[in-house]
């Protein structure tokens, strides 16, 4: 239990202890107050009316008749007791008589015996309700003397055990303290955990145990693992530059040295962003740093930089170093390492591949257009008739050559999008117009399967940016595709919606739906999901991620295995 709870307890309990030793002290009081004024008024004035009434019987003067009237009346207004009644009717009685008959000794006995009587009965009720009173007063000191024994105990517990409770721990810490610093590290308490002391005590065992750590550590030992570590990253062949929480620079490589342009002496120990300052490629390092942005590598691309009288180009990877210090919980983040690497030779080849997929792409597509050609002008029968078995023969090159140039428009778009030269013509479209246009270019494939088009749009819907060409061929491509999975004689949905100065424009199939371990990868350029047999190149999808993102939108899916796949396109309305 801790300190704080006990002293509550305690000083709480001993208060109410007194609080009711004055309630039982003030209601009996009250009690001896009652009784007392009830002897006094009740029975004290009886006696006092007939002591005047004696008096006034044995004064022969002319007021003597006067003053017994009076008390009489006095006394026939204060009948408290049982008797008293009848006794003051007595009096009255013989009084009327004596005023008659003055001289009538029998009659003044009469009014004497009577007044007797009365206080008679008046000292009775006073012997009585003292026997009362003495009561009360028992009982008061009885009640008193247990609250009171009672508030003794509990403030004699606490004078001794609270006392001890508060100065041994503290005793024990001072003890151990000076232990501490007689460099004796190993020193430990152990309090009650629940306690404030126990709280004290877990954070003096854990400085204790971090000077033990410190203490026992090797200067020379760290020393040569900083040379180590050091040597380490110099030869390294990818620049590397370590900073601290705060963004100071504590260490960094030749090859970042090289890279930089600037000298290790005037980087190490140097505030990253006074660096930037003047450093045009520091700047763009830390730029996610000082922001303290997610780093998004899906989208991250090589940075180019020119070093050593050359042009290369560089991956950037940010790692952010967090540990948990000895005797705590939660993870405190101490820097970051940036590596750079080169990827220059990738990066070539992958230029090389992309312009021979378009020179190849390009070539193919005259040749394929020129046999297309040649089929209309057989289907046309210009040169002679065909029989049944050639025409289908015809149909099926006509199909064939249709998913060649299919094929190689779609590496002509990637080679445009690997190049980075994705022409847009951004300006204010109807997204209606757009989703009738890929509804159109996609009906002749859907009556094909007998399969219905079921479109959810508002009446008035705002103006989006967007490129009218590729958001058009984007949704042609999805609408494309939920018409090849989707089952014959069922219903693709197609949707828009305004919500935040955004439109999303989905398109929902209810065929087979995308396994989950495959929802990530299917924008992944030349990726088929493993086991379909339908056809395709792996492109469209990727392509079509590129031609929204490069227009500021968004492209994402959700889908339930079993239950059908929704892909949604988000673009930005007129503002």
């Amino acid at each position: 239990m801790k300190i704080k709870t006990k002293l509550t307890l305690g000083v709480g309990l001993l208060l109410i202890l007194i609080i009711l030793l004055s309630i039982v002290g003030a209601r009996y009081m009250n009690a001896l107050k009652s009784d007392t004024e009830n002897i006094l008024v009740a029975n004290y004035n009886t006696l006092e009316y007939s002591r005047n009434m004696l008096l006034s019987l044995e004064d022969h003067s002319k007021d003597a008749l006067m003053k017994f009237e009076t008390n009489l009346q006095s006394q026939e207004k204060n009948i408290t007791e049982i008797g008293e009644k009848d006794a003051t009717a007595e009096v009255r009685n013989s009084f009327e008589i004596y005023k008659l008959n003055k001289s009538d000794s029998l009659v003044s006995g009469e009014i004497r015996k009577g007044i007797f009587k009365l206080m008679d009965l008046n000292m009775q009720a006073i012997q009585r309700k003292s026997e009362v009173a003495k009561a009360t007063a028992d009982d008061a000191v009885f009640w008193i003397a247990i609250t009171g024994t009672m508030c003794f105990l509990i403030a004699f517990i606490l004078l001794v055990n609270l006392p001890s409770n508060i100065a041994n721990p503290i005793k024990e810490l001072t003890e151990s303290i000076k232990q501490i610093a007689a460099k004796k590290y190993s020193q430990r308490v152990h309090f009650e955990s629940h306690s404030e002391f126990g709280q004290l005590a877990e954070s003096f065992n854990t400085m204790a145990k971090k000077l033990e750590e410190y203490n026992s550590s090797n200067l020379a030992k760290l020393m040569m693992e900083k040379t180590r570590i050091e040597t380490l990253i110099n030869n390294m062949h990818d620049p590397v530059i370590g900073l601290d929480e705060n963004l100071k620079v504590i260490f960094a490589n030749e090859e970042a040295q090289k890279i930089i342009g600037i000298e290790l002496t005037d980087i190490i120990g140097h505030y990253a962003q006074e660096l930037a300052v003047k450093n045009d490629l520091l700047r763009t390092l830390i730029q996610d740093l000082v922001n303290k942005e997610p780093e998004n590598i899906s989208k991250a691309k090589p940075i180019k930089i020119y070093a050593d009288k050359k042009e290369g180009y560089f991956e950037k990877e940010t790692l952010h170093i967090s540990i948990t210090p000895t005797g705590e919980q939660a993870k405190q983040l101490i820097g970051h390492v940036i590596i750079l690497r080169n990827v220059t030779e990738y990066k070539e080849l992958d230029l090389a591949k992309t312009n021979f997929i378009a020179t190849v792409s390009h070539e193919f597509k005259t040749p394929i257009s020129s046999i297309k050609m040649s089929l209309q002008l057989l289907g046309n029968e210009q040169i002679g008739k065909l029989n049944e078995e050639q025409r289908n023969l015809l149909d099926s090159i006509s199909d064939d050559t249709t998913r060649l140039l299919k094929i190689t428009s779609e590496l002509l778009n990637i080679t445009q999008v690997e190049s980075g030269n994705i022409q847009l013509a951004i300006v204010p479209s109807d997204p209606k117009e757009i989703l009738h246009y890929a509804i159109s270019a996609t009906q002749t494939q859907a009556d094909q399967k007998q399969i219905k088009f079921e479109v959810d749009c508002p009446e008035h819907i705002s103006q989006i940016q967007a490129d009218n060409e590729k958001t058009a061929w984007v949704l042609t491509n999805l609408i494309s595709n939920a018409i090849r999975y989707s089952y014959d004689n069922s219903t693709v949905y197609l949707t828009i919606k305004e919500q935040n100065n955004k439109v999303h424009i989905s398109v929902r199939d209810t065929g087979q739906g995308i396994a989950p371990q495959y929802k990530s990868k299917v924008f992944d350029r030349y990726f088929r999901v493993p086991g379909t047999k339908k056809e395709g190149t792996g492109l469209g999808l990727a392509i079509s991620k590129e031609f929204i993102e490069a227009q500021n939108g968004q492209i994402k899916v959700d889908s339930e295995f079993g239950a059908g796949s929704t892909f949604t396109v988000t673009l930005n309305t007129l503002t």
